[in-house]
């Protein structure tokens, strides 16, 4: 069974950082994707930056220039560094896996920017 765990959510101030961590755990076979979303409340949940088996990152115009996407094959980590974070970033953030159809979502964690 898969499971996905994220950590490093809390409070920043606006031009702040933050950097946020998911553990991948279970049985991954083949290609993959790794995504951080993020969901406010009454809104649905929003892409904000992506990273391949291979590799290849993605970001959205929100993360462009502030946020890097990184991961760790041998530790199963995937990584998000948050920079000139601003008050529209608060949000719950969602680690998910896509992998042979499935996707397998974190429990999230809260990003709140805030002076």
């Amino acid at each position: 069974q898969v499971q996905v765990v994220e950590s490093g959510g809390g409070l920043a101030q606006p031009g702040g950082s933050l950097r946020l961590s998911c553990v991948v755990s279970g049985d991954i076979r083949g290609f993959y994707t790794l995504a951080w979303f993020r969901q406010v409340p009454g809104d649905e949940r929003r892409l904000v930056a992506s990273i391949t088996s291979i590799g290849a990152p993605y970001y959205t115009e929100s993360a462009k220039g502030r946020f890097t996407i990184s991961s760790d094959d041998a530790k199963r980590t995937l990584t998000m560094q948050m920079n000139n974070l601003e008050p529209e970033d608060t949000a719950v953030y969602y680690c998910q896996l896509a992998n042979n159809g499935r996707a397998t979502w974190g429990q999230g964690t809260q990003v709140t920017v805030s002076s």
